[in-house]
């Protein structure tokens, strides 16, 4: 079982550092006079592999057109989610790369709106807008326009060892509907103080390196502590205040503090790292995306479980929009792809494919997914592995006690999650937010006050006020 458990730890590990390090363009097309129009479509790489659902899309769409059509082409940029959005800020900016659909990231919407990079969307590139999740839907848009269409969404979910808890005697192996912070750290008593399971270590772990993670898991733990917590307004500006941090800091140390809950290097974990602790069972506790549920199912099995994360979750995914760098008529056919791209049956495929599906249509089919057409490979309800290749045992979406992962998990996790702080500035706000709740993990921690008055005086000079 170890041999197994390790394997499968390092295909993890293989597959997300190709996400974050490595990227490949589509091949060049042909010149020539016979040469089909194109719309070149810009993003990260796709994280269910090589021939992954996002390709499996795009091939759709040209099987849709015919010879005659418009061909979509998806170059795949390298580099962390930073590095992309460096290039395509230089990119765009400079005219210098021929892209006509950029898929971004929820965060930056705002930014890539107010420079007049990307350009506000008529109603002819989203279908059935009132099917889309309100939340995720709310990413799309600044200064009341809509600049983007929702492709794949993004929450925050707990992952727990079913062995762990039930060696450990407690009388909640399964977990549901989901936990309190209390509940949790409950539970880690109990395995803390039972024989303590092979490789293990600390009770959870997360991602709290010094990048975006970080950010995330604060905004978690700030939006927990302090209700209706924002960092800004809907026109980007600065509204909260010193006792609102204080209290958002309390909470995020007690979350993580290491030992007794916390493993120690959660602190400097990223996505790979904290998935490997957990697949070793060095932790029994997860915090995650929804798309390392189809891997985790293959390593572990029935001994996996998946539930809401204790309080807030943050909103993640990302978001298709049209350059304005792009002509007018590419513009109205790339317009068209991003409503292929994003259809009720699309997010149906995606969500087979274990990323977080856009529309709440996609998720009335409690038990089971319901039937994706566009990708082939996705048709039978396959999902993605950690190789990219369709797994021989599919996640189940019908869990103990009558509970559907989709309908009664992610979908309510989607629904109530919070977003992040949504201004123009906002890689200058994560970076402060890094920097500044950096101190928390240094060796000599300063107070939960005076950290929050520091991270006030900082956001107050990156932000208007």
């Amino acid at each position: 079982m170890a041999r197994r458990l390790t394997a499968a730890a390092l295909s993890l590990l293989s597959l997300l550092a190709l996400t974050s390090c490595t990227g490949k363009d589509a091949p060049e097309q042909p010149q020539g006079a016979a040469d089909p129009p194109r719309i070149v479509v810009a993003s990260g790489q796709d994280v269910t592999g090589k021939n992954g659902i996002r390709q499996q899309l795009i091939d759709a769409w040209n099987a849709k057109e015919g010879e005659g059509g418009y061909r979509a082409r998806l170059v795949e940029l390298p580099g962390s989610a930073d590095q992309q959005r460096s290039q395509l800020l230089g990119a765009l900016q400079s005219g210098g790369a021929e892209y006509d659909v950029v898929n971004l990231d929820v965060t930056w919407i705002p930014e890539f709106a107010a420079a007049g990079l990307i350009r506000p969307l008529s109603g002819a590139a989203v279908k059935s807008p009132d099917d889309i999740i309100p939340a995720v839907d709310r990413t799309s848009f600044w200064d009341d326009e809509r600049y983007a269409v929702p492709f794949n969404s993004d929450v925050g979910l707990l992952y727990y060892r079913k062995d762990h808890l039930r060696d450990a005697g407690t009388s909640r192996p399964g977990l549901g509907r989901g936990v309190t912070w209390d509940d949790l750290r409950e539970l880690i008593d109990a395995v803390n103080d039972a024989k303590q399971p092979e490789n293990y270590e600390e009770g959870w772990t997360t991602q709290l390196a010094a990048y975006e993670g970080r950010t995330v898991n604060a905004i978690e733990a700030f939006a927990s502590a302090v209700p209706d917590f924002a960092l800004t307004d809907e026109d980007g500006r600065y509204t909260a205040d010193e006792e609102q941090l204080t209290a958002g800091v309390t909470e995020l140390r007690e979350r993580t503090q290491s030992p007794p809950y916390m493993l120690d290097e959660a602190s400097g974990s990223r996505e790979a790292e904290s998935l490997s602790a957990f697949a070793e069972g060095r932790t029994t506790f997860l915090r995650h995306w929804p798309y390392v549920y189809p891997a985790l199912y293959e390593t572990l099995g029935e001994e996996l479980g998946v539930t809401r994360l204790p309080g807030k979750a943050v909103l993640g995914g990302q978001n298709l929009a049209v350059t304005s760098n792009t002509s007018e008529q590419r513009a109205a056919k790339a317009a068209e792809l991003i409503a292929f791209l994003t259809d009720p049956d699309s997010e149906r495929c995606l969500l087979r494919a274990g990323f977080a599906a856009t529309r709440t249509s996609a998720y009335r089919h409690p038990g089971g997914t319901p039937e994706c057409r566009h990708a082939s490979a996705y048709s039978t309800g396959a999902s993605a592995s950690p190789t990219g290749e369709s797994a021989e045992v599919k996640a189940p979406d019908q869990l103990a006690d009558g509970i559907s992962y989709s309908r009664d998990i992610l979908l309510p996790a989607l629904s109530e999650a919070v977003q992040r702080p949504r201004t123009p500035l906002y890689g200058a706000v994560t970076q402060t937010l890094i920097t500044q709740l950096g101190a928390l993990y240094g060796p000599r921690p300063p107070g939960d006050a005076e950290v929050a008055k520091n991270l006030d005086e900082a956001l107050s000079k990156v932000l208007p006020d």
